[in-house]
Order: C-alpha cells, then structure tokens, then sequence
C-alpha cells in the first residue's frame, strides 16, 4: 500500500505543479471561445463548468481505466509506475493541449488539427483511421454490455438492437439532451465506486508487492502459460486509459465545444485525465491484492473467484464491489460493465459525425444532414459487429486491434502538438520526449505482436530502436528546416 499512496500524492502534486506548468505554456486568456461564437443549439452550446468536467471524464474514460488497469495489473507494481508518470507527463499533457488547440481553431475536430500541423497528407490517412478507430469503440462497446444484459435477461440480439437504437438518438441529439443530463450521474457513479473501494483499501490495508521489491514483470514469474508477454511494450498498449491514450483527443473536441472560458481548460482537461488516473490507479491495486496479495491470495474467499489470476476484468469488478460495497456496489458495477461503455460508444459515433461532417462541410443543424452521416457509420458498424459475432474470437481480435490503433492515435496527436508549440516558439519537450516514446512503443508492438508481424521480441526491439532513431532524425531535420525558412 505504501507504492499506491505514493502513487496518490504524486498524482496529486502533478495536477498543481504540472498541470500548472503545462498551462502557462499554452496561456489560456479571455478570448470569446466556440461554445459562445458557433452556438448552434446541437454541438456549440454553453454548459456549466462541473457538467462539462463530468462529461470529459466519462467521455473519456468508460470502462478504460477499470478494465485496463486490471489487466495491467498482472504485470505486477512496474504498472504503477506507468499510469503516474504517464497520466502526468503525456495523457493529461495530451488531453489538455489537444482540448486546447481545439478551442482555438472553433471546436476544431483532430483530423483538422493533424492537417493544419502535420499536412493534407497525413489528414486524409488519419481521417480514415480515426473514424474507423471511432467506430471500432462504438462496436465493441455494443457487444460487451449486450452479452452482460443477456443474463439478466432477453436475448444478445435484441439488447444490440436496444443499445444501437440509443446510439442512433443520443448521437443525433444536441449534446445538452441526453449527454447532457445523464452522463453527470454515471460520471458521478463511476467516482463514487473508486472513491468507495479506495477508503475501503485503507481500512483493509492489504499486504500487496511494492515497487522497489518487483520491477519485472510478475505475471511472467508466476503464470507463464497465461502472462508472458513482455512488460516493453505490452503494459503501455495494456494500460491506455489512466495513462494515455488516443481516443481521449477525439473527445475533447466535443467539450472544446461547450467550454464557456478557456481558463477553464486545466481543470476540465487535464483535471480529467489526472482524475482517470486515480481511478486507474484504484482499480489496479484492488487487481494486485485479486493476484499477488500476501493476506487473501487469488481471492478465494469471495465464492466464484475460482479461477484466480485468469479472472477476468469485468468478473473482478463484480466480484469485488458485491464483497466490499454490497447492494450498493453491485448497482455500481452493473453501470460500471453496462453503462461506462454504452455511454463511451455513443460519444464515439457523435465524434465520428462531427469529424466527417467537418470534412464534408455539412451544417450539423438540420437533422436531416446528421442522418445523412450517421446512416453509414452505422452502417460499417453493424457489418463489424455482425462479423464480430459470427466469429469466435471476434470481440477479443477487434479490442486488439482497437487498443493498438488506440494508442497509435495518440501518436499522432502528440506530433501534432510538438509541431504547433514548435510553430508558437514554446517548449516543444513537453510533447516531443513523449511522442518519441509513444512512437517507439506502436511500432516495436507491431513488430512483436502475434496479430500483427508476430517477430521475435529481440528482432522487434531492433527494429522499434530503428523507428525511434528515424523519428529523432526527421525531427531534427524538419526542425532545422523550419527555424531557417522562418531565419530569412
């Protein structure tokens, strides 16, 4: 306990301190923002301060940072360290920049914010990859929450049918209607769950592995047959929400939308993403007592936790909230599996409608322009799903494919950045060091991994070297390209 209470505080003192750092360097000021000069009544409109904070914590982390850190946590204490240095120095540095830069170009989606930086080029292959990415979240938070109602109940078919049918009003109606009025609630019941496990925590105060006594990866050790994947890269494509990730800087854009003031952006932003990490880091130490803890070993005492360390995340979450909260914690476990990812899926496809609405110049005012998109992403979206279910290992192979197009995306927001602070004559370190790492790990994990290049980890070590020396290179050259065209 004394690593996660560690965790906590620097968590903490990063929000204040460098959270503070990260916004002076932006310099937020009294310009009018989008929400007040674009009001158009469905995506442009003015929301209270703590609503649109809740909203940008839901939006961004759903079940991410529960699921995610369960599933990091097998690595053993090494995954602290990722969620704290990474929510502090590159997620909530991400979100917040990203969110910024939004509010500064109208509300700008990041396919836009990538071209106007990175090129028409590089635009038009993100536009399809985020929208894809987009419609991939939307997909496999259909399947999910479907199968758990399923057994309280009804058939798959028609829950899918249900949840779709929500998706399709949710993302046509101004943001102010549905998400605006219920995601303030699960929000607030997704805080109130890891605030609850957390004070529970410390009056338990489980005997868990520290840091310092297990910076390998402990899964490896203990289960072989089921953990063997190498700490660099897995944890960090593991462990996305409450570190970084992606598919956060395809949200912001849609509170960047209903921000009122820009000196709002520190604790709606990177508040968000540092909160997102709290909750990572209180999930991943209720799965480290689940797996390694010394008093209560694999769970046992808890009937149905039979499986010990090949449990998975979302029978922990059941688990543990029925045996530490009660009736309370089940309720709050049911909107944490069935809810948080609904809720995640619909802002996805509203992100993707704005994003190819931005591309195509369609007025999102009239109702009949938004069908006119949403119509086909739907569409991709239900032969996704229909070939997800038609196959067995259809779910997990799209949630790969997901969690490294996830972070790949953050890749690209982080290059996005470093070339606009670079533009502004500000600290570029901030988001290169990051983007330079980031981009290490997507590309030695498609090297290794067995659903892409599947090579031997020392081959893809090589290789990922290769790729992080041929970024530092056309970084340097573009840098030295740019500073003498702006010289003459």
């Amino acid at each position: 306990m004394i690593t996660f209470s560690l965790s906590l505080l620097a968590l903490f003192i990063g929000y204040f301190l460098y959270g503070r750092f990260i916004e002076r360097l932006f310099g937020p000021d009294s310009r009018v923002t989008p929400a007040v000069a674009k009001a158009d009544g469905v995506d442009y409109i003015v929301l209270p301060n703590w609503k649109v904070f809740m909203i940008q914590f839901l939006n961004i982390a759903g079940t991410g940072p529960i699921f995610g850190a369960i599933m990091g946590a097998k690595f053993g204490p090494v995954a602290y360290l990722w969620i704290v240095l990474g929510c502090i120095f590159a997620g909530a540095t991400h979100d917040y920049l990203s969110g910024m830069l939004s509010m500064r170009n109208d509300g700008a989606g990041l396919p836009e914010l990538i071209g106007k930086y990175l090129g028409k080029a590089t635009k038009q292959v993100m536009l399809v990859f985020t929208v894809l990415l987009l419609i991939m979240v939307g997909t496999v938070f259909v399947y999910s929450p479907a199968e758990i109602l399923h057994t309280m109940g009804g058939d798959t078919i028609m829950w899918i049918a249900i949840i779709f049918g929500y998706y399709v009003i949710a993302t046509m109606l101004p943001i102010d209607k549905i998400i605006g009025k219920i995601y303030p609630l699960f929000a607030f019941s997704l805080l109130f769950m890891a605030a609850a496990l957390m004070v529970v925590l410390f009056i338990k105060n489980p005997v868990l592995p520290e840091l310092w006594d297990h910076m390998y990866n402990m899964g490896a050790e203990t289960h072989p047959e089921k953990w063997s994947d190498a700490i660099f890269p897995a944890l960090f494509i593991t462990i996305a929400c409450g570190a970084i990730s992606g598919f956060h800087a395809t949200q912001s854009p849609l509170m960047a939308r209903c921000v009122k003031s820009e000196k709002m952006g520190r604790p709606i932003f990177y508040g968000a993403m540092i909160t997102e990490g709290v909750v990572a880091l209180i999930w991943a130490t209720v799965a480290s007592w689940f797996f390694y803890g010394v008093e209560a070993p694999g769970y046992e005492l808890i009937a149905g936790a039979d499986k010990g360390f090949y449990t998975s995340a979302p029978a922990v979450v059941n688990l543990v909230c029925k045996d530490w909260l009660g009736i309370t914690g089940a309720v709050l476990a049911m909107l944490g599996v069935v809810a948080a990812p609904i809720t995640s899926g619909d802002t996805a496809f509203r992100s993707g409608r704005l994003i190819v609405a931005e591309w195509l110049k369609l007025d999102q005012r009239p109702i009949a322009k938004r069908l006119y998109i949403c119509v086909p992403l739907f569409c991709v979206s239900i032969a996704m799903l229909v070939w997800q279910i038609e196959n067995p290992d259809g779910f997990n192979t799209i949630w790969q494919y997901f969690g490294w197009s996830n972070q790949t995306l953050s890749v690209f927001t982080l290059w996005t950045l470093t070339v606009y602070l670079v533009r502004e004559k500000k600290n570029f370190w901030v988001t290169l060091i990051p983007a330079l790492f980031m981009t290490t790990v997507c590309s030695t994990f498609f090297f290794v991994s067995k659903q892409a290049l599947g090579m031997p980890l020392e081959i893809g070590y090589f290789l990922g070297g290769v790729c992080f020396l041929i970024a530092v290179i056309y970084f340097t050259y573009w840098y030295r390209k740019y500073q003498k065209s702006i010289n003459q």
